[in-house]
């Protein structure tokens, strides 16, 4: 049987790809450091595990309307005025099955065959995939190393055609941890409104930000850029509830219906008890949101200041999420290998540590190493790398 054209054209995440491969090694009994996959290492907070529990016996396991709870439609329109300054009505609120199903309908509600979507490199695995899907065109604009790469408005500007249809804006970045600032978020701002460009803001990274940075979402410049903007956010970051799959999106009315109705086909609704478990999440106390991302900003200085010691890495220092994107390009022409990808391969085969080639995310000069795992395993794994380089380089 012949797959779909859109089936074979998409490519696999790199960053699965890559776990995949350590989880491999580790069932054959290597000892392998994993600095892949991004998810935090703590568990889900006590509170929001009990109240699912409770749902649970309360009966709270049918299905619930496509767009979510109600009651958590409210709560996350208090989290959107509270912690942005941002109002928004129920009906301009979708809960979906994690945040990657969040963008994955908006693209499919607002999409036309042949329309262009700008996405910035470097990017998340998964934006040019489900651009594609929805039958879209990725545009890449590139976010220069030495501007923390970030793309700014005159690139935006240069890279705009009659059919450029979306942005994508992630701020903080995966995988560069990078953070926009007012004043460039409303330079951008100013190009989509004169070009009537939709916005999708992805602010899954939004609580996890160091050295007394701010995250800002463009939609907070102005109620122009609030309408013309949808903002996608999720607890699997923030609350360390990957496995939860609950994210939302924000935005205007028609789209988060047409959103809905799409949803009303595919998933039905986002998982019961897991939106109770949302509830508790939001109305409940934000001590171990603050734990979690001041155990990120320690192990991030620490950490950083050890992967720019090591000879062949450089790397740009990041003001959010939980990853690190040195520049390998000199480590991997020092040791001999032709690609940053084949220096990854060997790393993993001969030392056991897993990092992802920046390669699946438009950047193949660069790895993503994530900080979302214990300190001394972190230590560790610098340290191999550290000995791998020395080891191979020619002389």
């Amino acid at each position: 049987m012949k797959l779909s054209k859109r089936a074979e054209s998409l490519s696999p995440s790199s960053t699965l790809a890559i776990t995949a491969k350590a989880a491999a090694l580790k069932a054959e009994g290597h000892d392998v450091i994993g600095l892949g996959a991004g998810e935090p290492d703590f568990n889900t907070p006590s509170h929001i595990i009990e109240a699912a529990y409770e749902a649970m016996k309360a009966g709270h396991t049918k299905y619930t309307a496509s767009g979510g709870l109600l009651q958590l439609k409210k709560n996350i329109c208090e989290k959107l005025a509270k912690d942005q300054g941002l109002s928004y009505d129920p009906s301009e609120i979708i809960v979906s099955t994690g945040a990657k199903h969040s963008l994955y309908s908006l693209f499919q509600a607002v999409i036309d065959e042949g329309d262009e979507v700008i996405i910035p490199i470097p990017y998340w695995v998964s934006y040019p995939e489900q651009v594609k899907l929805a039958g879209g065109v990725p545009v890449y604009i590139e976010g220069k190393e030495e501007n923390d790469f970030k793309f700014t408005a005159d690139q935006l500007k240069g890279a705009l055609t009659s059919k450029t249809k979306a942005i994508i804006i992630n701020s903080p970045s995966n995988p560069t941890g990078s953070l926009y600032s007012r004043d460039e978020l409303a330079e951008i701002g100013k190009v989509c409104l004169e070009h009537n460009i939709l916005i999708v803001s992805d602010e899954i990274y939004e609580k996890l930000v160091y050295g007394g940075a701010e995250h800002v979402s463009i939609a907070q410049i102005s109620e122009e850029l609030k309408k013309q903007t949808v903002i996608v956010n999720g607890l699997s970051k923030s609350h360390a509830m990957t496995g939860w799959r609950i994210g939302f999106a924000a935005g205007d009315k028609k789209i988060i219906k047409a959103m809905t109705n799409l949803d009303s086909h595919s998933t039905s609704n986002p998982t019961t008890i897991s939106q109770y478990a949302a509830i508790a999440a939001y109305d409940g106390p934000e001590d171990d949101v603050e734990m979690m991302r001041s155990a990120f900003e320690e192990r991030l200085d620490k950490v950083y200041d050890k992967l720019v010691s090591i000879p062949g890495l450089s790397c740009v220092k990041p003001k959010g999420a939980f990853y690190l994107f040195p520049n390998a390009k000199d480590a991997a022409e020092m040791t001999g290998f032709h690609s940053v990808d084949d220096w990854v391969a060997a790393l993993l085969e001969e030392e056991k540590v897993a990092l992802v080639p920046g390669s699946g995310f438009g950047s193949p000069d660069n790895v993503r190493l994530s900080y979302a795992t214990s300190l001394d395993s972190i230590l560790e794994a610098l340290g191999r790398i550290e000995r791998f380089i020395a080891r191979r380089t020619v002389k």
